[in-house]
Protein backbone atom coordinates (compact mmCIF):
# COMPACT_ATOMS: atom_id res chain seq x y z
CA UNK A 1 0.00 0.00 0.00
CA UNK A 2 1.46 3.58 -0.41
CA UNK A 3 1.55 6.13 1.65
CA UNK A 4 -1.52 8.74 2.06
CA UNK A 5 -0.12 12.24 0.31
CA UNK A 6 -1.26 15.31 2.01
CA UNK A 7 -0.77 18.76 0.47
CA UNK A 8 -0.56 21.37 3.36
CA UNK A 9 -0.81 25.18 2.21
CA UNK A 10 -0.07 27.12 4.53
CA UNK A 11 -0.47 30.93 5.23
CA UNK A 12 0.76 31.47 8.83
CA UNK A 13 3.58 29.78 10.42
CA UNK A 14 2.48 26.72 11.94
CA UNK A 15 3.43 25.41 15.32
CA UNK A 16 5.59 21.94 15.10
CA UNK A 17 2.93 20.50 18.19
CA UNK A 18 0.04 21.67 16.03
CA UNK A 19 0.84 20.63 12.87
CA UNK A 20 1.80 16.77 14.65
CA UNK A 21 -1.83 16.98 15.40
CA UNK A 22 -3.40 17.82 12.25
CA UNK A 23 -0.99 15.25 10.52
CA UNK A 24 -2.05 12.28 13.07
CA UNK A 25 -5.77 13.49 12.79
CA UNK A 26 -5.54 12.68 9.14
CA UNK A 27 -3.24 9.85 8.45
CA UNK A 28 -0.58 7.01 10.16
CA UNK A 29 2.39 9.38 10.78
CA UNK A 30 4.69 6.41 9.58
CA UNK A 31 2.60 6.46 6.72
CA UNK A 32 2.40 9.81 5.10
CA UNK A 33 3.74 12.18 2.85
CA UNK A 34 3.11 15.49 3.05
CA UNK A 35 4.38 18.79 0.67
CA UNK A 36 4.42 22.30 2.00
CA UNK A 37 3.07 24.94 0.09
CA UNK A 38 2.93 28.50 1.45
CA UNK A 39 1.41 31.20 -1.00
CA UNK A 40 2.93 34.51 -1.60
CA UNK A 41 -0.24 35.91 -0.39
CA UNK A 42 1.05 38.50 2.01
CA UNK A 43 0.63 41.54 -0.79
CA UNK A 44 -1.45 44.28 -1.49
CA UNK A 45 -3.43 44.35 -4.43
CA UNK A 46 -1.61 46.80 -5.63
CA UNK A 47 1.60 44.86 -5.52
CA UNK A 48 -0.12 42.02 -6.59
CA UNK A 49 -1.12 43.74 -9.91
CA UNK A 50 2.11 45.25 -10.82
CA UNK A 51 3.68 41.59 -9.69
CA UNK A 52 5.90 42.92 -6.66
CA UNK A 53 6.09 39.55 -5.19
CA UNK A 54 9.72 39.64 -4.29
CA UNK A 55 9.14 40.39 -0.33
CA UNK A 56 5.88 38.17 -0.28
CA UNK A 57 7.99 35.36 -1.76
CA UNK A 58 10.83 35.61 0.47
CA UNK A 59 8.32 35.11 3.54
CA UNK A 60 6.32 32.19 2.50
CA UNK A 61 9.91 30.46 1.72
CA UNK A 62 10.76 30.67 5.16
CA UNK A 63 7.14 29.91 6.04
CA UNK A 64 7.08 26.70 3.91
CA UNK A 65 10.49 25.26 5.06
CA UNK A 66 9.77 26.28 8.79
CA UNK A 67 6.57 24.17 8.31
CA UNK A 68 8.03 21.17 6.63
CA UNK A 69 10.80 20.87 9.99
CA UNK A 70 7.66 20.83 12.16
CA UNK A 71 5.75 18.43 10.31
CA UNK A 72 7.83 15.30 11.57
CA UNK A 73 6.57 13.66 8.54
CA UNK A 74 8.32 12.42 5.29
CA UNK A 75 8.19 15.56 3.65
CA UNK A 76 8.25 15.15 0.00
CA UNK A 77 8.66 18.66 -0.71
CA UNK A 78 8.64 22.78 0.21
CA UNK A 79 8.55 25.80 -1.62
CA UNK A 80 6.62 28.80 -3.09
CA UNK A 81 3.31 28.84 -4.44
CA UNK A 82 1.22 31.34 -6.61
CA UNK A 83 0.03 34.20 -4.61
CA UNK A 84 -3.57 33.10 -4.93
CA UNK A 85 -3.86 30.38 -2.70
CA UNK A 86 -6.45 28.39 -4.69
CA UNK A 87 -4.02 28.83 -7.70
CA UNK A 88 -1.21 27.41 -5.64
CA UNK A 89 -3.13 24.57 -4.81
CA UNK A 90 -4.36 24.00 -8.31
CA UNK A 91 -0.25 23.96 -9.41
CA UNK A 92 0.36 21.93 -6.51
CA UNK A 93 -1.95 19.27 -7.43
CA UNK A 94 -0.80 19.31 -10.73
CA UNK A 95 2.47 18.21 -10.13
CA UNK A 96 1.94 16.04 -6.85
CA UNK A 97 -1.33 14.68 -6.57
CA UNK A 98 -2.79 14.24 -3.02
CA UNK A 99 -5.05 12.42 -1.54
CA UNK A 100 -6.04 15.93 0.76
CA UNK A 101 -5.82 18.96 1.38
CA UNK A 102 -5.05 21.09 4.50
CA UNK A 103 -5.64 24.82 4.21
CA UNK A 104 -3.61 26.67 6.99
CA UNK A 105 -4.87 30.56 7.64
CA UNK A 106 -5.20 32.64 9.97
CA UNK A 107 -8.83 33.45 10.95
CA UNK A 108 -11.33 35.02 9.19
CA UNK A 109 -11.25 38.47 11.11
CA UNK A 110 -7.17 38.42 10.58
CA UNK A 111 -6.82 37.40 7.12
CA UNK A 112 -6.46 39.15 3.69
CA UNK A 113 -7.91 39.74 1.21
CA UNK A 114 -6.66 36.39 -0.87
CA UNK A 115 -6.64 34.06 2.00
CA UNK A 116 -10.16 34.66 3.23
CA UNK A 117 -11.89 32.17 1.26
CA UNK A 118 -9.66 30.21 -0.23
CA UNK A 119 -10.48 27.14 1.66
CA UNK A 120 -14.15 26.92 0.67
CA UNK A 121 -13.18 27.57 -2.89
CA UNK A 122 -11.08 24.98 -3.11
CA UNK A 123 -13.15 22.67 -1.54
CA UNK A 124 -15.41 23.25 -4.38
CA UNK A 125 -12.87 23.40 -7.14
CA UNK A 126 -10.84 20.03 -6.88
CA UNK A 127 -11.80 16.86 -6.39
CA UNK A 128 -10.16 15.41 -2.85
CA UNK A 129 -11.15 16.80 0.56
CA UNK A 130 -10.07 20.40 1.95
CA UNK A 131 -9.61 21.31 5.65
CA UNK A 132 -8.80 24.10 7.04
CA UNK A 133 -6.85 24.59 10.33
CA UNK A 134 -6.87 28.44 11.43
CA UNK A 135 -4.16 29.73 13.43
CA UNK A 136 -3.52 33.32 14.76
CA UNK A 137 -1.42 35.53 13.02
Amino acid sequence: MSSRRLLVLTTVPVPGDRLREELRRRADPDDVQVRVVSPASDVSRLEWLANDEDAARGAAEEKAERTARAAGADVADAGVGDPDPVKAIEDALREWPADEVLVVTPPDEQANWLESDAAEDARQRFGVPVSRVTIDA
